[in-house]
């Protein structure tokens, strides 16, 4: 009411993974927004930029995995920078970050998956989608993202982070498939791991979406270059190795992102950066795309089994698949000797 958006017609939309809801409003005779309402008690806490590992253990998994626990102000604050880079998110109108409430800019329904779903030809989306990274990794970090009142760290995605996001699959694949890791077992993931964990914190140099996926991304042709892709989710965003949001759009849970559409994105990107060296780049790409792949299977086996939302199963097998091409690559062969010896063929579904 205070900001002018009281006497509107409501429309409740589809929810996600995450503890927000979202209603479209419908003024007459005008455009619409979104209504975006996050409950601010129901999150864990966000980390603190200081934080020692010892104090993210006690905040929690959001500490811990440096995600923005739904806070209103990081929404804020990153779709500020995003719109200042050129790039396309939705403008804030209004926001109320203490009570995890705000109005925005309604960029549509034309989300990349339902554009490809209804036969869109999905080769100038994915470019586009390329490119908007390509604008993204090349911009200007800072430490603090400020806009409009909300400030927000960008923190680095770094060793504890990424060891949280890949222990997940040891915590809860267990409980989805009815498997047992070991003292021995789980000392060699570590050891396996670790090495993957130091090459994301040293590349973690340009800001990182982090949920870059055709769910999360809308076509909007009317727009030039990189803002023709819209995005949207990405209040988590930290400062990452370049190949973790390259993993995002092209091993993407809920859609099939087929082998030849992944190698024409991946061309497009290294001809775009001949200041990469390709092959390290790749080794990087696969070893840092499992560890992703590794932690969205953990958290979908979560989303099952804790919180009852079987849907998520159905995503399960393509994201095996894509794990599958990862380890095709040498580098990886001890780890996929991990998975060969301790998750089944039968558990991989």
């Amino acid at each position: 009411m205070a900001h002018g958006y009281g006497d509107v017609r409501r429309e409740s939309l589809g929810g996600d993974a995450s503890t927000r809801s979202y209603e479209r409003l419908h003024r007459e005779g005008g455009p619409s927004f979104i209504f975006m309402d996050q409950p601010p008690s129901v999150e864990t806490a966000p980390c603190p930029p200081d934080a020692t590992p010892a104090e993210r253990t006690t905040l929690g998994y959001n500490a811990l995995a440096r995600l923005a626990a739904g806070r209103v102000d990081a929404f804020v604050a990153c779709a500020g920078w995003l719109n200042a880079q050129g790039l396309s998110a939705p403008k804030v109108l209004a926001a109320d970050p203490s009570a995890g409430l705000a109005v925005l800019e309604d960029l549509g329904d034309d989300l990349y998956a339902r554009l490809i779903e209804t036969g869109t030809d999905e080769a100038p989306l994915y470019d586009t989608a390329i490119d908007g990274l390509l604008a993204l990794h090349a911009a200007p970090t800072a430490k603090t993202l400020d806009f409009d009142g909300s400030a927000w760290p960008l923190l680095t995605y770094d060793d504890l982070a990424l060891k949280t996001a890949h222990d997940i699959f040891v915590e809860w694949q267990p409980k989805y498939r009815d498997l047992a890791f070991g003292a021995a077992a789980l000392a060699d993931w570590e050891a396996l791991w670790s090495p993957i964990r130091a090459i994301g914190e040293a590349g973690a140099t340009v800001f990182c979406h982090r949920d870059y996926h055709a769910e999360n991304l809308i076509w909007l042709p009317q727009r030039e270059g990189p803002a023709r892709v819209g995005m949207l989710d990405f209040q988590d965003a930290v400062l990452a190795h370049p190949a973790w949001d390259l993993s995002m759009l092209l091993h993407d849970a809920r859609r099939t992102v087929s082998p030849e559409r992944e190698a024409a994105c991946l061309d497009r990107y290294l001809t775009a950066r001949p200041d990469l060296d390709r092959t390290a780049f790749m080794a990087d790409y696969h070893a840092l795309g499992a560890l992703n792949i590794v932690r969205i299977l953990g958290i979908f086996a979560r989303l099952v089994t804790r919180d009852g939302k079987p849907r998520y199963a159905d995503f399960i097998p393509r994201l095996w698949t894509y794990l599958d091409v990862c380890f095709a690559n040498p580098a990886l062969k001890d780890l996929k000797a991990w998975f060969d010896t301790h998750v089944p063929a039968e558990a991989r579904r």
